[in-house]
C-alpha cells in the first residue's frame, strides 16, 4: 500500500496519520505497518519519533508488536458511527469497517414528542417524522444503536428515507443534488443517560428488570441555509470507545 505522508512532522502527526488509516478501514486488522526505516523516510523524522508514535498507537490498542512480523493492526476498539461514518465514506467510500455489519434495520413514521428532537428539528410535539433505526455490530457483537429522524420537508425531497430499505446513498448527498443547497453538520454533543429497555435489547445487554444501565449518547443535527434537515442519535454499548474529534 502506498503511504503519502507530509515530511518534517512530529510523533503526534505520525500517530495521527496511521490512526486515521485504521479508523477509516484503509488499514484492516492483521495489516502490517511500514517498517521504522520506511516511516522515517516517508515523514522525514528520527527513529525516536517513530518509536514514540508507535507507542501511542499501542497504548490506544490500535496496533501491537508481533516480532518478525513488525507492527500489526489490531481489531479496532474505536466505534465509528454517525457523522464519523459520513467522513469515512467521503474519504474512501467505505460504509463499514472491516468486520463491521449492521442489523435490526427499521423505518417508521411516528409522532415525535421528545423535547430535544422537537427543538432540534423545529417540530411541534405530536408532529410526524420518519425514524430510521439500525444496530451496528463489530464481529457480530452490538456496538451501538443508530437513530436518525427526518422532518416532512426533508422526506419530501428525499423520499427514499421513508422506504423500508437501506439507503444506497447518504441523505445529505441526495438532498444537495436535488436542491442545490449545501448540507451542514452541526456540533456533535455527548451525554450519558439511563438506557431504555429497547436499547438494552438492541445492544443484547441482559440486565435485571428495573436496573439502571448507563450508556453514552451522541447527537448531531444537519441543516441547510434555511432549516433543520435531520437529527442523528447514536447510543453506545457500555465500554465502547468513541472518538470525539471533529
Amino acid at each position: 500500500m502506498p503511504y503519502k505522508a507530509p515530511e518534517g512532522k512530529g510523533y503526534a502527526d505520525v500517530a495521527t496519520h496511521f490512526r486515521t488509516l485504521i479508523k477509516s478501514g484503509e488499514l484492516a486488522p492483521g495489516d502490517t505497518l511500514p517498517s521504522v526505516a520506511d516511516i522515517r523516510e516517508q515523514f522525514g523524522v528520527a527513529a525516536k519519533t517513530v518509536s514514540r508514535a508507535l507507542a501511542v498507537l499501542k497504548s490506544e490498542g490500535l496496533v501491537s508488536s508481533r516480532g518478525a512480523l513488525g507492527t500489526v493492526v489490531e481489531k479496532n476498539p474505536i466505534v465509528i458511527t454517525g457523522a464519523d461514518r459520513l467522513k469515512r465514506m467521503e474519504k474512501n467510500g467505505m460504509r463499514y469497517a472491516p468486520g463491521e455489519t449492521s442489523s435490526g434495520h427499521r423505518v417508521m413514521t411516528r409522532s415525535v414528542h421528545d423535547p430535544e428532537i422537537c427543538t432540534a428539528l423545529n417540530l411541534e410535539p405530536g408532529d410526524e417524522a420518519v425514524i430510521r433505526i439500525r444496530v451496528f455490530r463489530q464481529d457480530d457483537k452490538p456496538t451501538s444503536v443508530g437513530v436518525s429522524v427526518y422532518p416532512p420537508h426533508t422526506v419530501a425531497t428525499v423520499p427514499e428515507l421513508a422506504e423500508d430499505a437501506r439507503m444506497v446513498k447518504q441523505f445529505d448527498k441526495l438532498y444537495s443534488e436535488r436542491t442545490g443547497r449545501e448540507v451542514v453538520k452541526g456540533q456533535r454533543a455527548a451525554h450519558a443517560r439511563q438506557a431504555s429497555q429497547d436499547e438494552l435489547n438492541a445492544l443484547e445487554i441482559d440486565a435485571p428488570a428495573h436496573s439502571a444501565i448507563a450508556v453514552m449518547v451522541t447527537t448531531v443535527t444537519f441543516h441547510d441555509d434555511e432549516q433543520a434537515l435531520g437529527y442523528w442519535e447514536d447510543v453506545y454499548a457500555p465500554g465502547a470507545r468513541v472518538p470525539m474529534d471533529e
